[in-house]
């Protein structure tokens, strides 16, 4: 007797290799890997110390950090002080057996000095002469001294400064245009009288680190007569101090007295810049 045929088998299920099994497992073993990792590296035990210790032997290390290279060295110029400034100051033994203290101010200052001109240039030169400050103003310390010559009636305003470098080498540079610009102008003095004035340019020795020097004559009335003031005006700068002075009379003036007084207080400020006590002549006082 034939039996029917029964329900079919259910389907066998699949078998997966070893090695595939194995391949498998690998991406899930390393992120549980990963993870225990990055919950090591946030704990506060010391596996984190260790860590720390490991990253700052590293960046102590010369592979990982090169040193930067030195810089180069800047060098500042020193700023004058009070004390300084006048110890830099000349004094009438500087400049020879003639010279003494300042009694004054000389009359003729502002007789010839003292005038009014439409060039602008040289009304500058003229302000600057009187006030003394044609090198501007300073921007520290300053000290000023007046010597007279008792032979001839000359007289030398001296003075040290600090200045504004930048402004001081401004001052510089237009004080060597002024010959082109004024070499020969007019101007009304305080009574109304006029003022014939000329101006050239005299070198001075190399002293310093730049230098102007001009000679002016100015034709006019001083105490009720005809006169001709001859003056000098030097400037020298030693980094970012300078000398400047003014030398003049209406007999004349030395021009050796000017380069005398410009190249001796050049080397007195250079002293003083660099610390030494300025070297002074036979029997000079220090005021």
């Amino acid at each position: 007797m034939t039996r029917p045929p029964g329900p079919p088998a259910p389907p066998r299920p699949l078998r997966l290799s070893r090695r595939r099994t194995v391949l498998a497992l690998v991406p899930a073993l390393a992120a549980a890997a990963l993870l225990t990792t990055a919950g090591c590296s946030a704990g506060d035990g010391a596996g984190s110390g260790a860590a720390a210790e490991g990253d700052a032997a590293v960046s102590a290390s010369p592979v990982a950090v090169q040193a930067p290279s030195p810089s180069p060295s800047v060098t500042v110029a020193p700023t004058l002080t009070e004390a300084q400034v006048k110890s830099a100051l000349i004094s009438d033994k500087d400049l020879g057996k003639n010279w003494a203290p300042t009694q004054g101010g000389a009359t003729w200052r502002d007789a010839l000095l003292k005038g009014k001109t439409d060039i602008a240039d040289c009304q500058r030169l003229l302000d600057g002469l009187y006030a003394e400050d044609l090198l501007g103003e300073p921007a520290g310390a300053r000290a000023v001294r007046g010597l007279d010559d008792t032979d001839d009636g000359a007289q030398v305003r001296y003075q040290v400064g600090a200045y504004d470098r930048a402004a001081l080498d401004a001052s510089l540079a237009w004080l060597r245009e002024v010959p082109g610009k004024c070499g020969q102008f007019t101007a009304t003095d305080v009574r109304g009288g006029e003022l014939s004035v000329q101006v050239v340019a005299a070198p001075l020795p190399g002293v310093g680190e730049a230098r102007e020097s001009l000679r002016l004559k100015v034709y006019g009335e001083s105490g009720g007569s005809s006169a001709v003031l001859t003056l000098d005006f030097a400037a020298v700068r030693v980094g970012d101090s300078a000398l400047s002075l003014t030398n003049g009379g209406l007999d004349g003036v030395s021009a050796n007295s000017t380069r005398q007084a410009a190249q001796l207080g050049t080397q007195r400020l250079q002293d003083v810049l660099a610390g030494k006590k300025p070297t002074a002549r036979p029997g000079n006082e220090e005021g």
